[in-house]
């Protein structure tokens, strides 16, 4: 056989190689993606101990604006429970401690309804397994969260991350019980109250890390600056006096890099005082 026939012939089987391999990829690409199986709210409604007249304000109140469908994302909900939330603690509060002043008790709803103490809520009745989203890091931040907790039952005060959406989800529940129950408060207290615990009392309340900091340096006429190292090290550093006292690091969000650093410094003190 001529030498140009061969050649021919070797480049119409690469031809047909290259033709094979494109069908097979286009049959693959054609293929139907198999889709996550969307969780039986029914459940939920079984945590909550309520059931939904209207199920498509429970369906809402699930579905992160990360998730392509019908129905529209949790966020108006989780608009009126965040308000809803806010008035349920102020009255509780308000009838349970009659001397407490204006201050204190803002800083004690400020903890029972923030994004650390929302977050254990779902991961401590199971709530984040219904949540229906994209967000391909959500699951290794609900991991890393569960394991914070662990380290800090009742309050981490800033040191350790709570993803937003599973606060959110909380927030929105509620917002979903008390437009499904006619706007009664009491209905909706009856519903969370339990799953609220354990409530953060006066008690228990702690001072911020980075409060308390100020407050401790402002007490002993001490000069407190935080460095800001966090763009190349993902780490905050506090100096008192200029000495160096508490570190932080971070990589995902400076604040809890500097909150950790204020926490640091902190224990760093107490163990110079206490051996001083």
């Amino acid at each position: 056989m001529p030498p140009t026939m061969e050649a021919e012939q070797e480049e119409d089987q690469v031809v047909d190689q290259l033709q094979l391999k494109e069908l097979h990829m286009d049959e693959k690409q054609s293929e139907p993606k198999t889709e996550i199986p969307v969780p039986n709210l029914d459940e939920v409604e079984e945590i909550l101990g309520y059931k939904f007249k209207n199920k498509s304000l429970l369906e809402e109140a699930f579905t992160d604006s990360s998730f392509s469908g019908e129905l529209p994302s949790y966020e108006r909900l989780e608009y009126v429970g965040d308000a809803v939330l806010n008035l349920l603690f102020t009255k509780e509060h308000y009838t349970l401690y009659p001397n407490l002043s204006s201050g204190p008790l803002t800083r004690l709803r400020a903890a029972n309804v923030d994004t650390d103490k929302l977050a254990r809520v779902a991961i401590r009745h199971g709530l984040h397994r219904y949540l229906r989203h994209k967000k391909p890091l959500l699951g290794e931040q609900i991991r890393e969260f569960s394991q914070g907790i662990l380290e800090y039952p009742l309050h981490s005060n800033g040191l350790i991350d709570a993803p937003k959406a599973l606060a959110d989800i909380v927030e929105s529940s509620i917002g979903a019980v008390f437009i499904d129950c006619s706007s009664s408060l009491d209905i909706v207290w009856k519903v969370f109250k339990s799953l609220l615990e354990p409530l953060i009392d006066p008690s228990t309340l702690c001072i911020h890390p980075v409060t308390q900091l100020y407050e401790v340096c402002q007490k002993r006429n001490l000069k407190i600056e935080f460095v800001d190292l966090w763009t190349e090290s993902t780490a905050v550093e506090v100096l008192i006096d200029n000495q160096h006292m508490g570190r932080g690091v971070y990589s995902l969000k400076k604040d809890i890099a500097h909150n950790r650093a204020a926490k640091n410094a902190l224990d760093n003190m107490e163990k110079i005082l206490r051996d001083a």
